[in-house]
C-alpha cells in the first residue's frame, strides 16, 4: 500500500510537470519569427492614424477625448522632423520622436541582449523588426494631439542628451544624485505654448512625463493627457529556449487599481474584454518575461497650487491593423486665460525588479507572477537575496537555500524516513508472513497491521516527504522563471545561465543517480511489477530534467543529497535500536 501511494505520488509529480509545459505551450508557445532585418532607431511614424475627438474611429492610435474637439491652430513654424532625440543615462539608451513626444526606443544598458552577446536588451522599439512604443501627449478641445493637422512637432534644444552633462541635486534623503531633463516646446499662433518635459534620475528606471499648459490666448484651454503603451503581436524577446520545449511567461497587457491590485488582460482579448475602469492611484502595464513596461497617472496642478492626483480612465483597444493598446486617459482640464497647469505621469520600462515596482503603484510588483504558489515563492526569493547578499553568486545562494530549507523540514521528515527505516528492516518479516499466509489475503493483511502497530510503523508516512517537496518544487521553478536577478545568472565552469537548461546536461545526469541512491535506501516494493516501476522513475525524472532550468536541478540534486545523509543516518539508528531490541529478547 505504501509503495502504491508512493509510486502514485511520483507520478503526479511527473504528470503536473508535464501538462505545465503543455499549458506553457498552449498559452505561450513558440511562434516562428518572421524575416527580421536589421534594427534601426525608427523607420516608420508610429502616429500615422489621428484622433478627431468624438469622430475617432477604430484607425485612431491616440484615445478617444469625452469631449469634441475642434480645429486645432497649427504651429507656425517647426517643420516636421525625422531627428530623434537621443538621451543617455546609466541605466538605458533612450530615443523621443519630436513629433507626439513619444519614447519610440529603449536599450537597457544593464542586460544583454541574450547570454551570448554583449549587445544590451532592446525594451521598445519602432522598425522593421518589431512595434512597441510608450506614446503620450494632450488630446480634447484643444490638445494639440487631437488636431486634424497630425500630431504636435515639438521644438527641442538639442538632439543628445546624456546624464553626465546633468547637474547634481539632492534628494528627499540629502544624497547627491544627478538629475536630467529633456524639455520641449510646442507654440500656437494664439499664445498657448505647451512644454513637454521627460526627468530622468541617476540610477532610476522610471521618468517624468510632465505637460505643462501655458494659456497666454483670450480664451480657457480645455484637454486631457493621455498615457498609452502599443506593441504589435510578434513574440516575446525575453523568452528562453529550453531544448525542445520553449518556456516563457505571460506575455499580454496588466493594469491595477488599489481595490484591483493585479489583472492580466492578453493581447487576443483586448477587443473581446476591453479595459474601461476609472480609478486613481492606478496602472497600466504591458507585461513580458522578465520586464514590464507601465504608466501611472499622476497629478494635476493649477497656477500657485498643489499636485492633486487625479481619477484616471484605463483603456485598452485593438487597432485598425492589429495593434494592442492599453493606456490611461486623464479628467478633462480647464486653463483659464494668463493661467498655468500642468499634469503629470510616471513611465517606467525596464526588468521586473519588485522592490522598485512596488513603490511606484499598488500592485505593480505583482508584475513578477509566481502564479498560484506565490506565497512560497516569495519566501524562497527573499531567502535567495538573503544568501546571494553573503556570497555574491546565486548558485551557492541556491545550494544555502536548499540546506536552510532541509532543516527547516529536518524534524518533520525525520518521521517519516524512521517510520520508511522500519518498514525496511521488517520487510523480511512481512515476506515471512506473505509466504506463511499465502492466498488467505485477510489474514495476511491483519497479521501485517498487527506488525505495523507493534513497530509503531506508520505505511504512509513515507509519502509526507515528496508531499512537501512539490509546492516547493514547483515554487523554485517560478522563481527562477520569473525573477530577472538569476537572468543569465552563473554559477560555476559550465553553468553560465541558471535560468536555462544544462547545455552538458551533467545536473540532470547527477540528479538521477542521487535519486537512484535515496531510493536504493527505501524499503523495496515486495510486487515485482511495482520494484520495476520504482526503478524507471529515475531515468524518467533524469530525461524529464534535461529541459528544466540548471538552478531547478542544483536545487533537486541538494535536496536528494541532503535526503540521502538524513534517511542513512536513520536506517543505521533505527538498524540498531532493532538489533539492540532482539538481543535484549534473546537474554531473556
Amino acid at each position: 500500500m505504501q509503495q502504491w501511494a508512493r509510486i502514485a505520488i511520483l507520478g503526479a509529480m511527473f504528470v503536473v510537470a508535464y501538462l505545465l509545459i503543455l499549458a506553457w505551450q498552449k498559452d505561450y508557445g513558440h511562434v516562428e519569427p518572421k524575416v527580421q532585418q536589421e534594427a534601426v532607431a525608427v523607420s516608420k511614424d508610429v502616429s500615422a492614424d489621428l484622433p478627431n475627438g468624438q469622430t475617432a474611429t477604430a484607425t485612431t492610435d491616440v484615445p478617444q477625448a469625452n469631449i469634441a474637439t475642434t480645429q486645432q491652430t497649427t504651429d507656425a513654424t517647426a517643420p516636421v522632423s525625422q531627428q530623434l532625440i537621443s538621451v543617455q543615462t546609466d541605466l538605458y539608451h533612450l530615443w523621443i520622436n519630436p513629433k507626439g513626444g513619444d519614447i519610440v526606443r529603449i536599450e537597457l544598458l544593464n542586460h544583454d541582449k541574450n547570454k551570448d552577446s554583449d549587445d544590451p536588451f532592446v525594451m521598445l522599439e519602432s522598425d522593421a523588426k518589431r512595434t512597441y512604443v510608450a506614446q503620450s501627449g494632450l488630446i480634447g478641445l484643444n490638445g494639440p494631439d487631437s488636431s486634424r493637422n497630425g500630431r504636435p512637432v515639438y521644438e527641442f534644444e538639442k538632439t543628445t542628451y546624456s546624464l553626465a552633462d546633468a547637474k547634481a541635486t539632492q534628494d528627499k534623503d540629502g544624497k547627491a544624485v544627478k538629475v536630467l531633463t529633456v524639455p520641449m516646446v510646442y507654440k500656437t499662433t494664439d499664445g498657448i505654448e505647451i512644454i513637454k518635459t521627460f526627468t530622468f534620475k541617476e540610477g532610476n528606471y522610471p521618468v517624468v512625463v510632465n505637460h505643462k499648459v501655458i494659456n497666454r490666448s483670450a480664451g480657457a484651454w480645455q484637454g486631457q493627457m493621455f498615457g498609452q503603451l502599443k506593441r504589435d503581436n510578434s513574440e516575446d524577446p525575453g523568452k528562453s529556449d529550453q531544448g525542445i520545449f520553449t518556456l516563457g511567461t505571460f506575455l499580454g497587457g496588466a493594469w491595477g487599481t488599489p481595490d484591483e491590485h493585479y489583472n492580466k488582460l492578453k493581447f487576443a482579448n483586448f477587443s473581446e474584454e476591453k479595459l474601461s475602469v476609472d480609478a486613481k492611484d492606478a496602472w497600466v502595464a504591458m507585461v513580458q518575461h522578465y520586464f514590464v513596461s507601465a504608466w501611472i497617472p499622476g497629478d494635476i496642478k493649477l497656477t500657485q497650487g498643489e499636485g492633486q492626483a487625479f481619477t484616471a480612465k484605463l483603456e485598452s483597444r485593438k487597432s485598425a491593423d492589429d495593434m494592442n493598446i492599453i493606456g490611461f486617459t486623464s479628467p478633462t482640464i480647464t486653463v483659464p486665460a494668463g493661467t498655468v497647469a500642468e499634469v503629470d505621469a510616471t513611465f517606467y520600462s525596464g526588468p521586473k525588479i519588485q522592490s522598485e515596482l512596488k513603490d511606484l503603484a499598488v500592485g505593480l510588483n505583482q508584475t513578477v507572477d509566481y502564479g498560484w504558489l506565490w506565497p512560497i515563492a516569495k519566501l524562497l526569493f527573499l531567502g535567495l537575496q538573503f544568501f546571494h547578499g553573503i556570497v555574491g553568486n546565486w548558485g551557492w545562494s541556491i545550494i544555502l537555500l536548499t540546506i536552510l530549507v532541509k532543516l527547516i523540514l529536518w524534524p518533520l521528515s525525520s518521521k517519516s524516513y524512521r517510520s520508511m527505516a522500519k518498514m525496511r528492516v521488517i520487510a523480511p518479516e512481512m515476506q515471512r508472513m506473505k509466504e506463511e499466509f499465502g492466498e488467505d489475503r485477510m489474514r495476511f493483511s491483519q497479521e501485517m497491521m498487527a506488525l505495523y502497530k507493534r513497530e509503531q510503523v506508520n505505511p504512509l508516512s513515507g509519502c509526507l516527504p515528496l508531499l512537501l517537496q512539490m509546492p516547493i518544487f514547483l515554487a523554485l521553478y517560478w522563481v527562477l522563471m520569473e525573477s530577472v536577478e538569476l537572468r543569465h545568472a552563473p554559477w560555476l565552469a559550465w553553468i553560465q545561465d541558471l535560468s536555462a537548461m544544462d547545455p552538458w546536461f551533467i545536473l540532470p545526469l547527477l540528479m538521477g543517480v542521487t535519486m537512484y541512491v535515496q531510493q536504493s535506501l527505501n524499503p523495496q516494493p515486495a510486487d515485482p511489477m511495482q520494484a520495476k516501476v520504482f526503478k524507471f522513475m529515475p531515468i524518467i525524472f533524469t530525461v524529464f530534467m534535461l529541459f528544466f532550468p540548471a538552478g531547478l536541478v542544483l536545487y533537486w540534486i541538494c535536496n536528494n543529497s541532503i535526503t540521502i545523509l538524513q534517511q542513512g543516518l536513520i536506517n543505521k539508528s533505527v538498524e540498531k535500536d532493532r538489533v539492540k531490541r532482539e538481543e535484549a529478547n534473546a537474554a531473556k
